[in-house]
């Protein structure tokens, strides 16, 4: 089975591609960009018709799409998150139509969820920001394109590799840089939004299933934990996993803190229909990914685990 990734220097295709590899039968094609990658794809910018001769010349029997883009600028969002998956439709449409397309969504396409209330793929969504926006603007693209397709909505990813871009790394490395120093002050905005957090291997796992499914799968399934977890008990987590002997704190005032996340207190997914189609459910706990993200910053702050 011949598997094209796009994305896999990201957080979640890296993982995506170590888990592939690892099949038997299976020949990981990279469409990446990067040196050494045997077909330079990029989404952003490359017309159809390109595209499609690409497509062509790799001839898969699957493509996943991690490619995305997340803290960066709504031109490049709309580029990256809308423009690329309406263009991978279109030449897959082409030059394979018969390729299963597994894409990378984000729960951030929901928007504001309602407290205590677990969401399912036919609810109202309603993105409070470019970057859920654009991501829906690609689950549509690929919802609509006629095609053998299902996009993973993908819930908060924690776990090895978490970059800096990203509230975990980014506390990871702060409690790294900090180290066992009793003065060390982090000062943070509100951590009392709910996220669904999920480890980035299940992700990835759930990516395999996609790929590897005989049988036709819903045009959307969620994969989170399907439990909402304030953002805080994340935050105090990996302080207590760094042995952290300072002081953390936080600012409550409005407007301290992320504006997405003052727009969205909670949101947790209902993952029932994952578990039904794909056989699916989360292996790992918030303690097995702070744990690994902990031990993933000791060295570089980006090998996988």
């Amino acid at each position: 089975m011949r598997i094209l990734v796009l994305g896999r220097t990201g957080y979640l295709g890296a993982h995506v591609v170590r888990r592939l590899r690892a099949l038997p039968e299976v020949r990981v094609l990279d469409g990446g960009r990067s040196p050494g990658a045997e077909f330079g794809i990029d989404l952003a910018a490359d017309r159809p018709e390109r595209l499609a001769k690409t497509l062509a010349a790799a001839a898969p029997d699957a493509v996943v799409n991690c490619a995305g883009a997340t803290g960066t600028d709504p031109v490049t969002l709309a580029e990256v998150n809308a423009r690329g998956p309406a263009v991978l439709c279109a030449a897959l449409r082409e030059a394979a139509p018969a390729a299963r397309l597994v894409h990378l969504g984000s729960a951030a396409e929901y928007g504001p969820g309602e407290p205590g209330v677990r969401v399912g793929e036919s609810a109202a969504t309603r993105p409070a920001a470019p970057y859920g926006a654009t991501k829906l603007a690609g689950t549509v693209a690929v919802t609509a394109s006629g095609l053998d397709a299902v996009v993973l909505r993908v819930g908060n990813p924690v776990g090895p590799g978490a970059p800096a871009t990203g509230l975990p790394g980014r506390i990871a490395a702060l409690l790294r840089a900090a180290g066992p120093d009793p003065e060390a002050v982090l000062r943070l905005g509100d951590l009392s939004a709910y996220r669904d957090f999920v480890d980035v291997r299940d992700v990835a796992r759930a990516a395999e299933l996609a790929l590897t499914s005989p049988a036709p799968l819903p045009p959307v399934l969620n994969i989170g934990s399907g439990e909402a977890v304030p953002v805080r008990d994340l935050v105090h987590g990996l302080a207590r996993r760094a042995g952290f002997r300072g002081r953390i704190e936080e600012n409550t005032t409005a407007g301290a803190g992320s504006a997405r996340s003052a727009a969205v207190s909670w949101q947790c997914s209902d993952i029932t229909a994952a578990d039904r189609c794909l056989g699916w459910r989360p292996e790992c706990s918030l303690d097995d990914m702070i744990a690994t993200l902990w031990v993933a910053t000791a060295a570089d702050g980006s090998h996988l685990l």
